[in-house]
């Protein structure tokens, strides 16, 4: 795996081995960068079960002003933080090292809001409606924020959590990436 683009463009990445685990291919990542362009440059970006930290990583490569990683696995904290040294990044940037749910709290007693979250469990999880729910309750994206989820193309999320609704998606094989952003109550 590597960057594909920005300050760090052409950097290999370490990836986790494991059934369990299915890093965010080149391609989708790309296409998701792609539609994130404009909105990329000084964004604080979250980057939720982080993985190997690429898809963070890409974000600060491509202008990202802070990134925040979240991961549960102590393996996966470990590789992060080497893809990070790696890549000589030593600042802008938190990692917290706890599961979604949890470190959606923590995020929403520090106040914390983001303009980009991209969230990425296992397809397997049950996790999706949950963290979708706290980060739609707690209010962690700023007005114009948005969230997408990576999910298999079988896996149907809900139709709204609360006042986040989905407004696209995007299909690459079995994956989809589904943006939500906030909308108003009014009509």
């Amino acid at each position: 795996m590597r960057i594909i683009a920005g300050q760090y463009k052409g950097r290999r990445l370490k990836t986790l081995d494991g059934l369990a685990v299915r890093p965010t291919s080149d391609r989708m990542r790309e296409t998701l960068f792609n539609i994130l362009m404009p909105r990329i440059e000084d964004a604080w970006f979250l980057d939720i079960c982080a993985g190997s930290g690429a898809v963070g990583i890409e974000a600060l490569s491509r202008g990202a002003a802070h990134i925040t990683f979240i991961e549960s696995s102590r393996k996966a904290v470990s590789i992060i933080s080497e893809n990070l040294r790696h890549c000589g990044i030593t600042e802008n940037f938190q990692l917290i090292p706890r599961d979604a749910v949890t470190a959606m709290k923590y995020l929403a007693q520090e106040n914390r809001q983001f303009d980009i979250a991209y969230f990425d469990p296992p397809y397997d999880s049950e996790i999706y409606s949950p963290v979708l729910w706290q980060i739609a309750q707690n209010n962690l994206l700023t007005d114009d924020g948005i969230i997408i989820v990576e999910h298999r193309r079988q896996l149907p999320l809900a139709p709204n959590f609360d006042n986040l609704r989905p407004y696209r998606e995007v299909v690459q094989g079995e994956s989809v990436l589904t943006f939500f952003r906030f909308e108003s109550n009014q009509s």
